[in-house]
């Protein structure tokens, strides 16, 4: 996927023209942010995905190329690379995002069963809601049959089957997307804790709520920690920071660390990652984070 990112102060209404004052192109979508987040801290990483024949195709495998991830991935000519409009109001970085997948689309779970043993073979399996969810469903069943650690990024927020919460260790919701799949409101801590809490009473192992500005909440059936986020230093764009999240806790999980400190690993990639324009672009090496990983506190809550 292709992410054309637009700076201006704030959005058009429907039928006015704003001058922007920056434009950046480059690759996203969040598994493919994810899996460079991940690969970028030396761990091998595979993407599974269907691209277009076209120039975003291209720019998509420059760029897993550069950072080290190994597309396992389909070319569709009759269908396009899926793309981004991405709008980022100058002055906060803050965005909003319309997504167009294309082939990404017609991702399906015999895809899935052609990647089966690299899903089975990994240490850490992640997904997300940008693809079909039968696609979605069959790969987490094929990796909790085979007991690799499972993550769901429901995103974007969609009904999901019965059951599918229980395919996974971890589910990593925003403020937005917790508040849709807990039909509980969720701008603070508390309330975070509160939808958190459901998530794992509808079947998911843990839930992480990744809350902008304010941090993250975790929850298990043991324990609830807050990570307060911390930029490395002045917010450009929080474009990507929950893909820079999910590929950092990714990586620690599969690097063998516990939950305590995927989750600093997690919010330090972040913490790097708004300090920077784009996406895939902004993702932070491993000495980067290490260096940056001190910064941050677990506090149970």
């Amino acid at each position: 996927m292709a992410d054309g990112a637009y700076i201006a102060p704030r959005m058009p209404n429907m039928g006015e023209t704003v001058l922007g004052s920056g434009f950046f192109l480059g690759p996203g979508g969040k598994g493919s942010n994810q899996a460079v987040a991940c690969a970028k801290t030396g761990v091998e990483t595979s993407f599974i995905s269907r691209l277009g024949k076209d120039d975003f195709a291209n720019l998509a495998f420059g760029v897993w190329k550069d950072a080290g991830v190994i597309p396992l991935v389909v070319q569709d000519s009759q269908s396009y690379t899926g793309s981004a409009f991405i709008f980022i109001q100058e002055g906060t970085g803050q965005n909003a995002v319309l997504v167009s997948p294309g082939a990404a689309s017609l991702i399906s779970a015999d895809d899935m069963d052609d990647q089966t043993s690299a899903i089975t073979n990994a240490k850490v399996f992640v997904s997300n809601f940008e693809v079909p969810m039968h696609a979605t469903q069959r790969a987490l069943t094929l990796a909790r049959q085979s007991r690799v650690t499972t993550l769901l990024n429901p995103a974007p927020a969609v009904q999901f089957p019965e059951g599918l919460l229980a395919l996974c260790d971890y589910v990593t919701p925003n403020e937005s997307e917790a508040e849709a799949l807990t039909g509980l409101r969720v701008t603070s801590v508390p309330q975070a804790t509160l939808a958190a809490q459901k998530l794992v009473e509808m079947g998911a192992g843990a839930a992480l709520i990744t809350l902008g500005a304010q941090g993250v909440v975790y929850c298990d059936r043991g324990k609830t920690l807050f990570v307060p986020a911390i930029a490395a230093s002045k917010v450009q764009d929080t474009t990507g920071a929950g893909d820079a999240f999910n590929g950092g806790f990714a990586s620690a999980l599969a690097r063998g660390l516990g939950d305590h400190d995927a989750l600093i690993f997690g919010s330090a990639t972040a913490g790097i990652s708004v300090t920077r324009m784009g996406t895939a672009a902004s993702m932070p090496s491993l000495a980067e984070i290490e260096a940056h990983v001190p910064s941050f506190k677990v506090v149970t809550l």
